[in-house]
């Protein structure tokens, strides 16, 4: 109406509805005072109304049913149809106005239409525990909602997902207003953390309502991305992490909310595990970070770790020390020394070798005593990265080295691991757990891996099995032996003469051309799974070990994002 009567635009009015209005203006004016064709049209527009008949008529149907025509509607428009169709008039209007209006300009235009969804996954995720897939959120929703709505009524389901697209927008959208909380959710936005979200809305949830202190919502955010960003830089596959995440609330002890939360992450398995200060560190030096997917995020938590004055990294570009260039200019190739090209090749991209700077292209492929003593150099640098760099005479592999060595030392600050006493982690592990944990054995306990006979087979099957991926860890129990990635995948109970193998994999996905497996479901027996195979001879490993790899690769298939 504002448009049509030329009055001033509304507070939030709809950028949509302007630029149609603009198209359509253009689209006229395109006619140059012939109207015929626009008045053609017209007369064949058509106006449909359709009245339903409450006592008799579904309008949430007949809503759901025009996603089979025309352009698809969003989960977002379904969620809200199903939650406020069908109610009286007042009650959705008043629903409307006070909570899901005030959500979409949260939002704002844009990010509702791009948003929603993955929030209301997220948000279903924290409710059941479960993850729905992306394209059955609707699906889900309902099936979460029905229940809800008979127990507390439509006003306390909708004022529940108002309060969390309220966390959510002040997480993934950066409207939240206390500042050390804003720039963390800004790293983790960077680091591109949104698996996390489904557990950050749950800290969330308990921060806003007074049960978890800010300070302790802030150090459980900066564990999550030191979590997340360990464990990219140690190369550990992330397809677990949105399971890690749903299941996080459940082993939450709220009255001892944070240590709870070290203590799960200290505690997590195999893969899932939280990378430790040695592990990491290592790999921080010789990992390829100029061409990591978040180069600038890393940057910018070195630089700024610890200052109140914070450096803005987008002013600046990143800078080799050692140059890019494979045809290195005298200089460089006496300063590398005679295996100069292996030295650029292996450390180029690294921690040691990358810094910023504001005078890239003066730098270019000058020699390291220019880029030191330049105007700009390195010696007048203000940034904590360039540290030393002035005070340097040469830049060699072993100036590299050393100065990957100090900023790993940094990062281990960065990037803090949580730090909790044994004993403390222990007591939070399942009683089942401790109890197993608290004998400890080993192949001396199974007599028949020791023969002549079994041991050689026995040594040709942990080799295989440990060379699936570096994640697969081996432990000795009373009865078999577990190899397990998320958990077991393969259980061997030593026989005298024999392997029985146990496959943690139902019988009827895996493929067995030979048929030697056996479908164990029900019986009782040693080892996990509900497959069943015997290990007799080394000549058998090569098929057998396909058939493990399959249960392998169904763990690990199974964790992935849905």
């Amino acid at each position: 109406m504002s448009i049509v009567d030329g009055s001033e635009l509304p507070k939030e009015s709809s950028v949509r509805v302007t630029q149609n209005f603009q198209l359509f203006e253009a689209l006229i004016a395109g006619c140059k005072g012939d109207f015929t064709a626009v008045c053609r049209g017209l007369a064949k527009l058509v106006v449909v109304d359709i009245a339903l008949n409450r006592d008799q008529d579904n309008p949430q149907l007949i809503f759901e049913s025009m996603n089979s025509t025309g352009r698809e509607l969003s989960q977002a428009d379904l969620i809200r149809n199903f939650i406020l169709m069908g109610l009286e008039p007042v009650l959705q209007t008043r629903l409307y106005e006070q909570f899901w209006r005030p959500m979409e300009v949260d939002f704002g235009q844009e990010a509702y239409g791009t948003h929603f969804d993955g929030f209301m996954r997220h948000y279903l995720t924290v409710k059941t525990g479960e993850i729905p897939n992306i394209g059955d959120v609707y699906e889900a929703f309902k099936a979460h909602a029905r229940p809800m709505i008979a127990k507390t009524g439509v006003e306390a389901l909708v004022r529940d997902i108002r309060d969390f697209a309220r966390y959510f927008c002040a997480m993934a959208l950066g409207a939240e207003p206390d500042p050390d909380l804003k720039i963390a959710f800004h790293d983790l936005r960077e680091l591109r953390v949104d698996v996390a979200f489904p557990f950050l809305l749950e800290l969330y949830r308990d921060y806003a309502t007074g049960t978890l202190p800010g300070q302790d919502f802030l150090a459980a955010i900066r564990l999550v991305e030191a979590y997340v960003f360990r464990r990219a830089i140690c190369s550990i596959p992330t397809n677990s992490m949105n399971k890690t995440f749903a299941t996080f609330g459940k082993a939450l002890k709220k009255d001892r909310y944070l240590e709870s939360i070290q203590a799960h992450l200290l505690g997590l398995p195999s893969y899932r595990r939280f990378p430790t200060d040695d592990e990491f560190r290592r790999d921080v030096q010789t990992r390829d970070l100029y061409n990591f997917r978040s180069r600038s995020y890393w940057l910018r938590r070195l630089e700024n770790h610890g200052r109140k004055e914070r450096v803005g990294v987008d002013q600046y570009t990143i800078e080799h020390i050692l140059p890019q260039n494979e045809n290195l200019s005298t200089e460089w190739q006496a300063a590398l020394g005679p295996e100069h090209e292996r030295v650029q090749q292996t450390w180029l991209h690294t921690l040691g070798n990358l810094t910023l700077t504001g005078y890239n292209s003066e730098y270019s492929d000058r020699p390291f005593n220019e880029k030191r003593d330049m105007v700009g150099g390195f010696k007048e640098s203000p940034l904590r990265l360039n540290a030393g760099l002035g005070q340097l005479a040469e830049w060699n592999e072993d100036a590299i080295k050393q100065r990957a060595g100090r900023l790993a030392d940094m990062a281990l600050g960065v990037w803090a691991a949580p730090k909790l006493p044994a004993d403390v982690v222990a007591a939070y592990r399942p009683k089942s757990d401790r109890a197993e944990r608290a004998a400890v054995y080993t192949i001396e306990d199974h007599p028949h891996l020791l023969t002549a006979a079994m041991r050689p087979l026995f040594d040709a099957f942990r080799k295989a099995v440990l060379a699936l991926d570096p994640c697969v860890t081996e432990e000795f129990l009373k009865l078999y032996v577990a190899y397990k990635a998320e958990t077991n995948f393969v259980d061997v109970v030593p026989q005298a003469k024999r392997f029985r193998l146990s496959l943690n994999i139902p019988f009827q996905e895996l493929n067995d051309t030979k048929g030697i497996c056996r479908d164990v479901t029900g019986l009782g027996r040693w080892g996990n799974g509900d497959t069943e195979v015997v290990l007799a001879s080394v000549d058998e490993l090569p098929y057998v070990m396909g058939l493990v790899r399959q249960a392998y690769e169904r763990q690990m298939g199974s964790q992935g994002d849905a």
